[in-house]
């Protein structure tokens, strides 16, 4: 009898101690989480993404060292309500951020709500541009400009950002730097490394001087972007917590020129999206998995320990793609605008398989009007004086016509095929080898807006934004974007 209490007693400790190795190992996997925002940088100018103009050695670097999504998403292609999907895991309708400058509902959770129920610290430096602020209670880090149209760009210092990810060992953190480049006025810098006349102009963009002139200014502000990307990495391996930490790096939407942000287009809506984890993630894979920025907070959950399908996401958790698992992951991501309160409203919806994208033109009886091309409108340095250049050199060039008449008159329905027509540039809509296709993505297009309550172009009426303010939404004024 005593010899069986004996084992018992043995066989206790044994499961006691196999219980409290578990955990720690689990706690040991669980890693910290840096999220590096780039602004308002289109994808495809980046040289990782087949730009052929931009120097972004550490950008570069970081992806050899991690993951590179080529096909990752945002459903809103304005810094706002991107963002809130970022950091809610839920679409624009469902958050309530459907607008810029607008904000999300009342008693929405995000980023410090779901990662501190698991006992993350949760901050954000730079720009953080969505509100409310209890819904989005980050631990605020200086250090790094909040202001995205500052003249010029406050100097960056590391110091609160080195002592928050070093603050506690046994604490896991995650923190959000997001810059305020290459964000207008592209003014940080150095442009004369980007000779105007050597630029290869990608094919959305019409060939002005003046266009030339800014796009250098726009690829200056990139690679001073990437600058920043390097210290920030470098100071993160020198507080040794670079080995236990999921870094990702994301360029939000599309840049301000015409075709990219405010528009559906997939220079719009596509986003860079690399990702660092060592030991967990190979170093130097890519992968075609359909991800959206919903998915990244329901990722991080798991990551962290926690359950992704109890948040009230809208996205899902990709982590297996992460952790090479899997190479797939949705079979569509969404897209909505509707240009309020940047312009007349002009609602649009679009889906995509990765390979096919199909966009929605709500109104195309209505011209696409958007302030910042007008070279008059407001703070001079926020406007795009090139614009003009287009419609003055569209008197004379056939090419520059198309690029205006593309970008102001819309049809009800377009459709490309990205994979082949990267700028998507042929519009295949209404084609008939093309209809079974069109059919299959407007019908699941369909489906989705149903499942977000969203009715379409009543939605994005002004009327409907001061509606939405009125139920304390708290609408912010239009002067940080």
């Amino acid at each position: 009898m005593l010899c069986v209490v004996r084992l018992l007693q043995h066989s206790f400790v044994c499961l006691s101690l196999l219980v409290l190795l578990s955990s720690l190992t689990s706690a040991a996997d669980r890693p910290n989480v840096l999220i590096i925002m780039a602004d308002d940088c289109t994808f495809s100018d980046l040289p990782l993404y087949g730009g052929q103009n931009a120097k972004t050695p550490n950008i570069d670097r970081l992806a050899s060292e991690g993951l590179t999504f080529q096909r990752a998403y945002l459903c809103s292609a304005m810094c706002q309500p991107c963002r809130a999907e970022l950091f809610t895991g839920q679409y624009p309708m469902r958050n309530g951020c459907a607008w810029n400058h607008s904000a999300s509902r009342e008693g929405t959770q995000s980023l410090p709500q779901h990662l501190g129920k698991l006992g993350y610290r949760v901050g954000i430096a730079g720009k953080v541009h969505v509100k409310p602020d209890s819904a989005f209670p980050f631990e605020n880090i200086g250090g790094f400009d909040p202001n995205c149209v500052r003249n010029p760009t406050q100097p960056h210092d590391l110091t609160d950002y080195r002592s928050f990810i070093s603050r506690d060992d046994k604490e896991p953190f995650c923190l959000v730097i997001a810059l305020v480049e290459p964000h207008v006025p592209w003014v940080m810098g150095d442009a004369s490394q980007y000779a105007p006349k050597k630029i290869k102009l990608p094919p959305h963009i019409a060939d002005t001087p003046r266009t030339r002139q800014d796009f250098g200014r726009y690829l200056a502000e990139i690679t001073y972007m990437d600058g920043q990307v390097g210290e920030i990495l470098d100071a993160l391996q020198q507080s040794g917590r670079d080995d236990d930490t999921l870094v990702l790096f994301t360029s939000e939407q599309g840049s301000q020129f015409p075709g990219c942000k405010w528009t559906n287009w997939d220079t719009g809506v596509h986003t860079a999206l690399v990702a660092r984890w060592p030991g967990r993630i190979k170093a130097g894979a890519q992968t075609g998995a359909l991800v959206q920025y919903s998915d990244v907070t329901p990722t991080l959950v798991e990551a962290a320990g926690g359950d992704p399908t109890k948040g009230g996401f809208d996205g899902t958790s990709f982590l297996q793609v992460l952790t090479g698992q899997s190479a797939t992951h949705r079979e569509f991501v969404y897209g909505m605008h509707n240009n309020v309160p940047e312009g007349p409203p002009y609602p649009v919806r679009s889906i995509s398989d990765g390979n096919w994208h199909y966009i929605r033109n709500l109104r195309p009886d209505e011209i696409y009007i958007e302030k910042h091309l007008m070279g008059t409108q407001g703070n001079g340095g926020l406007n795009n004086p090139y614009w003009g250049t287009w419609v003055w050199h569209s008197q004379t060039d056939p090419r520059t016509y198309e690029l205006v008449k593309r970008y102001t008159l819309r049809p009800a329905e377009q459709l490309y095929h990205t994979a082949n027509d990267p700028a998507e540039m042929t519009n295949l809509a209404g084609k008939p080898e093309h209809a079974k296709i069109q059919r299959r993505l407007s019908a699941a297009l369909d489906k989705w807006m149903a499942s977000q309550g969203d009715p379409g172009a009543p939605q994005d009426l002004l009327e409907t934004l001061k509606s939405a303010r009125e139920l304390k939404h708290r609408f912010v004024p239009p002067q940080a974007d």
